[in-house]
């Protein structure tokens, strides 16, 4: 009986932190989240950052009344990637989802559901990386191993689209479109398999953005909406 009590108030505490994300919105649209991130890079890279959000002040609050992000980015495990960092931001700014080579399996697209679905970000972005090591293990045809296999098996459709794309291109200039396609290649994968997300930008609730992170400047450089995005919207499977 007492394990049962302790399973039903840990349900209840688990339903009421979902009940407030459902109203947990920042209240700024998609656009202005954007710029905030834009902004926030612009600071990092000349060594004017704010570190704003990052206080007592700002922990007890969201301790208190729970976190309402400005936007969720999907980007790599990269320990040269820190989100919160390269654009400046603080606590409770930036749900962050982070794996290595920024591939959205279903952990990662269920993770990006929940706050777009129950948070509210209004801004959805896949970060890419220059010198992503797991994009360049799968264009050197590495001895990849163990749970790494699976993972990579994304990457891999990326770096085929790439291949396809430009068929000469090599060197640098072949991992720049290996890991631009990767980006593209993990929206494609979630408006494929993800209705909550297809149907929030339907709605004009969110919109979902490609960027690469130049890990030597600094820079974040905005790649914009999927190509091919109001074809994966209608996408049949949805």
């Amino acid at each position: 009986m007492l394990r049962m009590l302790s399973i039903l108030i840990a349900m209840l505490v688990f339903c009421s932190g979902l009940c407030w994300g459902a109203g947990g919105s920042s209240g700024i649209s998609a656009d202005e989240a954007k710029t905030m991130l834009k902004d926030g890079n612009a600071r990092y890279i000349s060594s004017n950052v704010k570190h704003p959000n990052q206080g007592m002040d700002r922990r007890k609050l969201t301790a208190t009344e729970g976190q309402k992000p400005f936007a969720t980015i999907l980007s790599c495990s990269d320990s040269r990637v820190p989100l919160e960092i390269l654009f400046d931001r603080g606590v409770g700014d930036i749900f962050a989802v982070r794996v290595a080579g920024n591939v959205a399996n279903v952990d990662q697209t269920g993770s990006m559901e929940y706050a777009v679905a129950h948070l509210g970000t209004p801004l959805l972005v896949v970060l890419g990386h220059t010198k992503c090591g797991a994009v360049a293990a799968v264009t050197q045809s590495a001895d990849l191993r163990g749970n790494i296999v699976p993972l990579a098996k994304n990457i891999s459709v990326a770096v085929a689209t790439a291949r396809k794309n430009n068929p000469s291109a090599k060197g640098d200039g072949f991992m720049k479109d290996a890991i631009e396609a990767n980006v593209w290649q993990a929206i494609e994968d979630v408006l494929r398999t993800s209705p909550v997300i297809v149907d929030s930008i339907k709605s004009g609730k969110l919109k979902v953005e490609g960027a690469v992170y130049d890990v030597e400047t600094g820079l974040v450089v905005w790649m914009g909406s999927h190509p091919d995005q109001s074809k994966l919207l209608d996408n049949k499977a949805h």
